[in-house]
């Protein structure tokens, strides 16, 4: 699952490592909050949700096997951030955070970074995601942070 405040947030900042788990065959939802033309993330094979609707009614039985968000809106919106904070406390998901920032609810937390190195496969979908978006990005690696609690499994 992957939780942004906005599509091209995601195509930037994740759509490579997004590509590359749908590829190895995981279900892939994004959440995003501006409703906008979904076409770059079907690019990257994701199936593309409403925050506000999701966060409000949905409960994942089970839940994700990892979630990817946006350090900004784990620390604005906290039903995101209780879908981290659970994340990380239960040890059930892999966490990966983007942003200049580690969020202040994960203070306890050291913040890791790693990067993702694309396939090539995921770095042409992610070009063309990309351009379907309007927004420019390194197409080679993408830069998450992870609590230390899972760097076991990264």
């Amino acid at each position: 699952m992957v939780v942004a405040p906005g599509m091209a947030d995601v195509v930037r900042f994740a759509g490579g490592w997004l590509f590359d788990v749908v590829m190895a065959g995981w279900e892939a939802l994004v959440l995003t909050a501006d409703g906008v033309d979904a076409r770059p993330l079907r690019i990257l094979g994701a199936r593309p949700l409403d925050l506000e609707a999701d966060l409000a009614t949905s409960v994942r039985v089970p839940g994700p096997n990892a979630i990817a968000a946006d350090a900004r809106l784990c620390e604005s919106d906290e039903r995101v951030r209780q879908v981290v904070l659970s994340a990380v406390d239960s040890g059930a998901a892999e966490v990966r955070i983007w942003g200049d920032h580690w969020p202040a609810c994960l203070d306890d937390e050291v913040g890791i970074p790693r990067q993702h190195k694309l396939s090539v496969a995921a770095q042409a979908f992610k070009a063309q995601a990309m351009a379907a978006a309007g927004v420019d990005a390194d197409h080679t690696t993408e830069v998450f942070r992870h609590p230390t609690r899972h760097l076991a499994s990264v």
